[in-house]
């Protein structure tokens, strides 16, 4: 049966989130809320937690996973970024964007897109996941939490511990969180000259990008 953590959402308990860190070190995939909605996620190195997340939530390996990072330093070091991806990516962290990026050599191959080389990557604006990255040290592999079949992510960590309570290492309770996605944006055509390319248009408002 999987943990439960109760996070206080602006001052997180050290403490469980330690807890949480170690599952994750120890192969576990864990339900986490962000400043989107609910996701799951495990360690970035750990290929077999990584095939248990992909199972969990009912996705192949061509589907598209995204990284979470505390910040724009650490997002760059996973990601091939200049000047003028550099540029939106400071407007758009922390929030609830996801930025397709060509991914570096950091980057697993087993985890990037097989056909582009590319990663989505993330600087969520949620202080428990945060801190959760800052202890754990480095990113962690995510993905939505839509259930196989769904369309819509699970919000309520009560009832996302009773449906996977056999196949998540904890649920991280920090309050509600929205429901809606990051907005997805395409940055590689911009490596080119291009523009960027909205893939998904969510919480995250493309205004305050200038777009």
């Amino acid at each position: 049966m999987s943990q439960f953590f109760e996070i206080h959402p602006h001052n997180p308990q050290p403490r469980l989130l330690k807890q949480a860190v170690q599952l994750l070190h120890q192969g576990g995939v864990l339900a986490v809320p962000t400043d989107s909605s609910y996701a799951l996620v495990c360690h970035l190195d750990d290929k077999a937690a990584a095939d248990r997340l992909r199972r969990i939530r009912g996705v192949d390996d061509k589907h598209h996973m995204t990284l979470l990072c505390r910040d724009l330093s650490e997002l760059s070091q996973y990601a091939r970024v200049d000047n003028r991806q550099y540029r939106l990516l400071k407007l758009g962290t922390p929030g609830a964007y996801t930025f397709v990026l060509e991914a570096s050599k950091e980057v697993p191959r087993r985890v990037s897109h097989p056909s582009r080389k590319t990663i989505g990557l993330r600087v969520p604006k949620h202080q428990a996941l945060q801190d959760l990255l800052a202890l754990h040290g480095a990113p962690l592999l995510a993905t939505t939490l839509i259930p196989p079949g769904a369309t819509e992510p699970l919000n309520d960590a009560h009832d996302i511990r009773e449906r996977f309570e056999h196949d998540l290492a904890a649920v991280i309770d920090a309050g509600a969180c929205p429901l809606e996605p990051t907005t997805v944006l395409d940055l590689t055509p911009m490596g080119t000259g291009g523009a960027p390319v909205v893939l998904r248009q969510g919480a995250g408002p493309l205004a305050a990008l200038g777009l």
